[in-house]
């Protein structure tokens, strides 16, 4: 019993040891506690495989009722968001700048089709968005045959007016091949993870080790340190974006439809950016651990599940769409897929290239701001 007892007492004293360092420990008490929090809305509201708003653009050239009624039944759907073209060149133009998500091309003698079936209509997906084109093809396709099937019921006399063959066509990813889609967004990944972890460990690596000290009685600025911090590893992001574009296009034999100047120019800016996050987190950062566990919350994490990488940010809730738009990851999984599959956007490239600068801005000042604080 005594021995019990003893067992009972040495355990019951090391709990309350370890149990005031774990309240003493912020940052352990914190991922204990708020990641669970934060991981469960994240996922929770921000993972949807639903497709509740596909932009669809129809061609009608000459209207009938016919056409009228397919465009009723376009506009019924709750998951279809339907803009009518005059032409189909305008509705070309939309898809090439990602306005719309898919054309449905009517044809110019509708009329005589009907009374001569079959109907041939023209499907057109975004083949940019792999897991968008598939789904949004079949609700256009029921869409349309119920459309034609309720105008059929309305007039007895001509029930072979719902006989329609419909032609589906896929842009931009003809093969419908998924490797297309992923490879792009997995380069966003790999930068992201990369740049952010390379630099998160500096400054917390230097605290721990004592060697911090050496530059608080040097002359040298803040900005000092973070470019001259910086150079080293632009270097070796440099060479893994040169690995990434290498592998994409010989291994994976994945389209480079834009310019390298473009996809290279943009990819520098986003590598700043994530090197400068991770500097930034350092700075901040007590220890190693924190700074790495800060890291993969802030970078890696959000990148994967809100840039758009698995889907649509457009079918979460509002508040999602609004936070993925604050990511880096989002602007540039955006520029970097339509430059790979859709070949040179430059106004979507200056758009998405002016947000990634104003976040190198906005990650220089503050990781300057987080080393002059300990500075002091």
């Amino acid at each position: 019993m005594e021995q019990i007892s003893a067992f009972l007492s040495r355990v019951v004293s090391l709990t309350r040891k370890e149990s005031h360092q774990l309240l003493r420990d912020k940052s352990s008490l914190s991922i204990g506690l708020i990641l669970p929090i934060i991981l469960i809305l994240l996922f929770g509201y921000g993972l949807s495989f639903d497709l509740t708003h596909g932009r669809v653009g129809v061609v009608v050239q000459h209207r009938t009722p016919q056409s009228d009624q397919i465009i009723a039944g376009l506009h019924d759907s709750t998951y279809i968001l339907s803009t009518q073209y005059s032409n189909f060149n305008q509705a070309a133009q939309a898809m090439s700048e990602n306005q719309i998500d898919a054309i449905v091309n009517l044809p110019i003698d509708l009329a005589e089709q009907s009374s001569n079936p079959p109907i041939h209509i023209q499907i057109i997906t975004n083949g940019r968005s792999a897991t968008i084109a598939p789904v949004l093809q079949g609700y256009i396709s029921g869409a349309i045959t119920t459309a034609q099937a309720i105008y059929a019921d309305r007039d007895p006399m001509n029930e072979a007016n719902a006989m329609i063959q419909i032609e589906q066509r896929m842009w931009f990813n003809e093969s419908a091949n998924s490797t297309w889609f992923i490879v792009p967004g997995l380069i966003v990944l790999i930068l992201t993870l990369i740049g952010a972890f390379l630099t998160a460990l500096l400054i917390a690596r230097e605290r721990e080790r004592g060697t911090l000290e050496a530059l608080f009685v040097s002359p040298v600025r803040p900005l000092e340190i973070v470019v001259a911090k910086l150079i080293p590893y632009l270097v070796v992001g440099l060479i893994d974006i040169m690995i990434c574009l290498l592998a994409a296009h010989f291994l994976f034999s994945v389209p480079i439809r834009g310019s390298l100047l473009g996809i290279i120019s943009a990819s520098f800016l986003y590598l700043l950016v994530s090197l400068l996050l991770g500097l930034t987190i350092s700075g901040f950062s007590q220890n190693q651990f924190q700074a790495s566990q800060m890291a993969l919350l802030t970078s890696f994490m959000p990148a994967m599940m809100l840039s758009g990488f698995v889907f649509d940010t457009r079918n979460l809730p509002l508040v999602v769409q609004i936070v993925s738009q604050v990511l880096p990851a989002t602007h540039f999984m955006t520029l970097l897929k339509t430059l790979f599959l859709g070949g040179d956007d430059w106004a979507l490239w200056f758009k998405e290239c002016a947000v990634l600068l104003l976040f190198v801005i906005v990650f220089t000042i503050a990781s300057c701001l987080s080393l002059r604080k300990r500075l002091r």
